[in-house]
């Protein structure tokens, strides 16, 4: 495993990023993860859409909360204009059934949300695996339709929020 030139804190104490750094022009990896209904959900169904991965450590803490909520609330106006399709995925450790009850409970229905608590592949082939939680660390990757990296943002303090303003922008840019 490689270490990510990324690093970031959690309340001021440092935290080891695994995996990849990726950088604005690569083009976003392969993944497997499971969604909600426990089948497997592919990269390859995100091909043809502009994408917001918006990555977060567990959805049943604060910050998470409401970086998710923020793009469930964002996403409806996204690409309307253009016509093209605009996805919002959010990807944690968490287990697909709590990621189902969490959305259930707090109305979120323009997101969709799968794990990598099975594969646990994802979090290395972003960069974003936090060595010393096995939770994944809070960042955005925002992809065109041809799945090129647009924007990313490795949030270097988990409890903070990332920059929505500057994904939103990019994703207004690509669709």
């Amino acid at each position: 495993m490689n270490t990510t030139n990324k690093n970031i804190t959690f309340k001021g104490g440092p935290l080891t990023l695994l995996g990849k750094e990726l950088r604005v022009g690569d083009f976003l990896p392969a993944f497997k993860l499971t969604a909600n209904d426990m089948s497997d959900f592919k990269s390859e169904s995100l091909r043809g859409k502009t994408v917001i991965l918006s990555v977060v450590p567990s959805l049943d803490t604060p910050v998470c909360s409401i970086q998710t909520k923020r793009f469930n609330q964002e996403v409806s106006g996204l690409g309307k204009d253009s016509g093209k399709e605009v996805i919002v995925l959010t990807v944690s450790m968490d287990l697909p059934f709590a990621q189902k009850r969490w959305c259930g409970a707090e109305g979120v229905t323009s997101v969709v949300t799968a794990s990598d608590y099975k594969y646990r592949s994802f979090g290395e082939a972003f960069g974003v695996l936090i060595k010393e939680w096995g939770l994944l660390g809070r960042a955005i990757f925002v992809a065109d339709r041809d799945g090129k990296i647009v924007h990313l943002e490795y949030v270097p303090e988990v409890s903070t929020e990332p920059n929505y303003e500057a994904a939103l922008k990019k994703v207004k840019e690509a669709a």
